[in-house]
Order: structure tokens, then sequence, then C-alpha cells
């Protein structure tokens, strides 16, 4: 199992919301390279990326910040938010992003995901956000009413190696996964599962691993200090 730290993005920034809600968005580094740095050192192995202004209005806004810690760190990224047709997955392998997460835009496309799987194989990876239980789009601001299960089982079947689950609730609440929906999920699909939000404890390292969970993005936790994040890295090994 490994650990993902999590830099946001929002108008060049490095930020965090609550439950997905962008009036709560506020700062919490000076730099998102040198934030990168910093996971790295603790050991790192993959750093997942958001941009907020893509997830909410498709914009690349920060599409320079995100080739800027590749180019300086040498850090492996994931990177999500706005990604909605083959050339956006293009203009972000470009970046030098090592894995692409397609979220809205899979649930309003199916074949879209099912044509870049084909492409670019396990370079593909799928964000499922649910709230209640449906998954959410378009910055997680509307209602798909598509079950998350069924949405993941889809998902499966098209090759995808990689799911990652948010459940909103949680995220930035500093009050543990869902573990009830992460099991459930573990038993639908066959793909790798990364867990996020609410990822605050190395007790919630431990359950995820045990759960068979293969990833964990640990976000606010982090820049609070309530998660060591080299000790987070070590225990999820």
């Amino acid at each position: 199992m490994r650990v993902l730290p999590a830099i946001d993005l929002k108008d060049g920034q490095c930020v965090r919301l609550q439950k997905g809600d962008y009036g709560t968005a506020h700062r919490v580094a000076e730099d998102a390279a040198q934030t990168a740095r910093a996971f790295l050192d603790a050991g790192a192995e993959l750093i997942h990326m958001v941009d907020l202004d893509g997830a909410k209005d498709g914009s690349h806004a920060n599409y320079n910040v995100v080739q800027r810690v590749i180019e300086e760190t040498g850090a492996a990224v994931e990177l999500g938010g706005g990604i909605r047709t083959m050339s956006d997955v293009e203009a972000v392998l470009a970046l030098g992003v090592t894995r692409v997460i397609i979220g809205s835009a899979a649930v309003r496309s199916p074949q879209f995901v099912a044509d870049a799987v084909e492409r670019y194989g396990d370079r593909i990876a799928v964000g499922i956000d649910a709230r209640g239980g449906t998954v959410r789009t378009e910055g997680w601001l509307v209602d798909s009413g598509t079950d998350y299960i069924a949405f993941a089982r889809q998902m499966d079947g098209y090759g995808v190696k990689t799911i990652i689950f948010t459940d909103i609730d949680k995220d930035g609440m500093l009050e543990g996964p869902n573990f009830d929906q992460l099991a459930a999920l573990r038993q639908a699909v066959t793909c790798g599962i990364v867990a996020s939000g609410g990822v605050s404890t190395l007790e919630d390292i431990r359950r995820l691993r045990t759960l068979g969970i293969d990833e964990a993005i640990a976000g606010k936790a982090v820049y609070s200090g309530s998660l060591d994040l080299a000790a987070a890295i070590r225990e999820a090994k």
C-alpha cells in the first residue's frame, strides 16, 4: 500500500476545501514545488494533484504550476480536474504527469474512458466522488444519480486499473475514511482502489491496508500536522 500526499490547486495556490465546498478554500502552503519537495523527502513515491479550477469550469489555469512541480522536483504526479477530452489527456501527459484522473467526463461519456484506457493503459485512472452513495460531478456540485458501486463495476469492466474513491462528506474533515463504502467497493471490483477523504491517523492507514486498499490520499491531516507523512508511508508499507 502507498500513501499519496495531496496538493490541490486553485488560482495557482495550494489550498484545501471542506466537503468539496469551494467557499471553504483556504491556503495551506506557500509554494507547490516546495511542498512537493517536502513530500518527496518524507518518502512519497507519487503526489496526488487536483486542479480545482479545472474541475469546476474546465480551464487549464493551473497546468503551469503542475509542470513546474514536475520539472523542478522530479516528482511523479497524478493529476485530476477538468480532464474532459482526449486532447486534455494528451495535454496533461505532455506536462510529464504519470497518471491522468478522469472524473466527471467518465460519468457523461463512459466511452471516452474506454478509448483512453485502450490508448494509454494504466496511465488512466477514474475518480469516483460520491455523496450519499451517488456519484457527483462538476467539481462535486452536481448529483449524477448514478450509484457508485454500479459505476465502479462499469469502469472496472472497461479495463480501468485504478479507481480513486472519495466520500465527499469525509473530505477535509479529519474524521476517517468511509470504511463501509470502501469495503463494499473492494468486494465489487478487481482494479486498484485509492481511498480519498478523511484519512487522518495511522490507524486509518492500518485499517485501509487490512481492507485491501491499494493507495490512500492524505491531505488536510498532513498540512495540519496531525498525520506525520513519513510515519504514514512507513505504516502503509
